[in-house]
């Protein structure tokens, strides 16, 4: 490993990649290259039965998402969207009951995610965020902190959330819209292998790589060091949707 340059995979502008392609080539940071023993370590993991055929069963969800894959030479032709592919992954690990941990802001869509889910043949349990009615302040919160100042605040609880989901015994659960950092609590506590359906975006309608596609436009203060990207829209008077958040 080279410990002054690191893995910066997001920086290389080699055709032929050393991970994508037999005696490829890779830059000085290329990982495929420094990290030998640690790739060797992570693929014995792979040999774990329960990690080999969820990681087999994944790789084959990969390619059924890309249809006329017989001919060459090969265009990408995808077909199914992830709501889809949760679905038949589901049913391919042999899940019967899927966990549902949701924002009290998607109501809407963990009820359509539910049908769903149901329809398929898959028994479904739900958790919202709010669950346990527990008061911000028993994290610390402030008053100013608060989205609502001055009124009763219950906090997200990802740990109730997944605690709940895993005294059900889900087989396999997901996220829809949990905030930054709620998903990050939830993925610690489950027990049971989890998946994204939605990332929550508040202003780009949970669509978070529209902010990257715009980095160069719209969204290019992003790129700005040391600025405040905070929106103005806090001296105004805002009515907040109390179900929205």
């Amino acid at each position: 490993m080279n410990d002054e340059v690191g893995s910066q995979c997001a920086l290389c502008s080699v055709k032929d990649r050393a991970c994508q392609t037999e005696n490829g080539t890779g830059p000085d940071f290329c990982p495929t290259k420094n990290y030998g023993k640690t790739v060797k370590k992570a693929i014995k993991e792979y040999e774990k039965p329960e990690i080999k055929e969820f990681a087999r069963m994944a790789s084959i969800q990969e390619a059924e998402c890309y249809s006329n894959r017989h001919i060459k030479p090969y265009v990408f032709h995808p077909v199914k969207p992830r709501v889809q592919e949760i679905c038949e992954f589901a049913k391919k690990m042999g899940y019967k009951k899927l966990g549902i941990a949701f924002c009290a802001g998607l109501y809407s869509e963990a009820k359509s995610l539910t049908n769903i889910l149901r329809a398929q043949g898959f028994e479904v349990v739900s958790v919202v965020c709010k669950t346990g009615c527990t008061p911000k302040e028993s994290i610390g919160l402030r008053e100013d902190e608060k989205i609502r100042i001055g009124e009763f605040e219950s906090m997200c609880s990802p740990i109730v959330q997944a605690f709940i989901l895993n005294e059900e015994n889900t087989d396999f659960n997901i996220l829809v819209g949990l905030c930054v950092g709620h998903d990050s609590l939830f993925f610690k506590y489950s027990e049971a292998f989890t998946t994204v359906l939605i990332s929550k975006d508040r202003v780009l309608a949970h669509n978070p790589a529209a902010a990257l596609y715009t980095s160069g436009t719209y969204y290019a203060r992003l790129l700005r060091p040391g600025i405040d990207i905070r929106e103005d829209i806090d001296r105004e008077e805002v009515t907040y949707d109390k179900t929205r958040e």
